[in-house]
């Protein structure tokens, strides 16, 4: 048996332990460490980091992992510890061992299962993947997903570990950030690439059909069911099912669900028969559900089973330095040239706050390319961050032009320098500026990195 040392610490330093444990206990390529969290008893807040191995859970002092809950047996639970999954063995406990509120005497865990014994609850995590306990990533895409901000750098540093390992994944983002990229994206660059990728949109499915399309149906279990039908998660067996917007699925089947991502088998509408399924889901949502299940809209377990690893893509107006290299990417994708668009088109697009994020931006610019830029839509920009507009209206036409451009030159080239780390070699040919010019429009700017005059 391998000992198993519980420390107990405030939230904030319980959390931070697990992001140290997860990244330094991190053994070969592909292995993922494990945390057992306690989540309710006498030892809630406690942690302890699980190596490959065999652990025994229990009240007796001489268990790995020690609960002093009443309800709990002397030898209570067995945990053998694999690269990815644990199996747990219930002891001849007195009062049983619990998962999605099903007894069992042995099953397959997963990072996210919760476990029960006696009152207490415990929690199997992965590593924690966040961004402060990694380094930031060098990318500029992952996948069809692009962005060289931080903001986007921090998101690929997640990317880069969770996608190439089989743990369930939530994306969160808000409409037009690039979650079915992100999705398809983790896919692509996992061992399960080869297999299918299949979509359930969720939010597109009425109601009334989104069991069978999730699960399957047998024939005649309905009005209209004609034939047998494989469900999502059978077609996608060895690949990954996407459901996007999480959040639409009704309360009435997320135990079903949650008996999926649990045990992975699947029964069809009308059948007897349970399927197993070998699929990684990854989930998306828009809306925040941490405040669903508070509100009563999504459940606690299903929520907890779901956001094992968690990614958060940023909205657009949070990384407006990403929009110049957006534009030119899209631009490149259509086949046309950076001049496309007009140095005053290109800063207006730099003041507007995107709430359509990406998926708005690239539709004004296919719009403005086809149409020309007299069919700019009306874009009403924001203050920024320094009180700024866009053009002024109230000044004389080449007055109002010239200080829009002044605007997107210092936007842009601030963000330029940031990038190439105030490497004017570099800037100068990443913005395809001659050195000397680059120079002058910097000090122009006060953005030297010199700080010569």
């Amino acid at each position: 048996m391998l000992p198993s040392r519980a420390v107990s610490l405030p939230p904030d330093e319980d959390e931070a332990l697990l992001d140290a444990t997860a990244t330094l206990n991190r053994g070969r390529a592909g292995q993922v460490r494990m945390v057992l969290r306690v989540l309710s008893g006498a030892e809630a807040g406690k942690a302890h980091p699980l190596k490959q191995g065999t652990y025994v859970v229990g009240k007796a002092p001489t268990c790995d992992i020690v609960l002093s809950d009443k309800a709990v047996s002397r030898q209570h639970l067995k945990l053998e510890v694999h690269d990815e999954h644990v199996v747990a063995t219930d002891l001849g406990s007195h009062n049983g061992s619990f998962v999605e509120g099903l007894r069992f005497t042995a099953m397959e865990l997963r990072p996210g299962s919760v476990i029960t014994l006696g009152t207490t609850e415990l929690k199997l995590v992965p590593e924690d993947t966040r961004e402060r306990s990694l380094p930031l990533s060098s990318r500029e895409s992952f996948g069809a997903l692009v962005g060289h901000s931080r903001k986007m750098r921090e998101a690929f540093t997640v990317l880069e570990r969770l996608a190439p390992g089989g743990a369930d994944v939530l994306i969160h983002g808000e409409t037009g950030t690039g979650k079915d990229l992100c999705a398809e994206a983790i896919h692509q660059q996992s061992p399960r690439a080869k297999g299918p990728f299949v979509i359930v949109d969720l939010a597109g499915v009425p109601s009334t059909l989104i069991e069978s399309e999730l699960f399957g149906h047998v024939k005649g279990s309905f009005t209209g069911a004609q034939a047998d039908r494989a469900g999502a998660f059978e077609r996608a067996q060895n690949g990954t099912v996407f459901l996007d917007e999480i959040g639409e699925l009704p309360l009435e089947l997320q135990p079903r669900l949650l008996r999926v991502l649990e045990r992975r088998q699947v029964k069809r509408v009308g059948g007897n028969d349970y399927f197993t399924v070998n699929v990684r889901v990854v989930a998306a949502s828009h809306v925040n559900l941490e405040q669903a299940v508070q509100q009563g809209k999504f459940r606690r377990d299903l929520f907890h089973r779901l956001a094992v690893l968690r990614v958060t893509l940023p909205a657009l107006r949070e990384r407006p330095e990403d929009i110049p290299f957006l534009i030119d990417h899209m631009l490149k994708q259509m086949g046309r040239q950076p001049g496309a668009l007009s140095d005053q088109t290109r800063a207006l697009l730099m003041q507007y706050p995107w709430p359509g994020n990406v998926r708005e931006l690239r539709n004004v610019v296919e719009q403005v390319v086809n149409l020309g830029e007299e069919a700019l839509p009306d874009l009403e920009p924001p203050p920024g961050a320094d009180g700024r507009r866009g053009p002024d209206l109230d000044l004389p036409f080449k007055e109002a032009k010239e200080h829009l451009i002044e605007v997107f030159e210092r936007d842009y080239l601030k963000n330029l320098i940031e990038r190439c780390e105030g490497n004017i070699s570099r800037a100068s040919r990443e913005a395809d500026i001659d050195r000397v010019y680059l120079r002058k429009l910097l000090r122009k700017h006060g953005l030297d990195p010199s700080g010569d005059p």
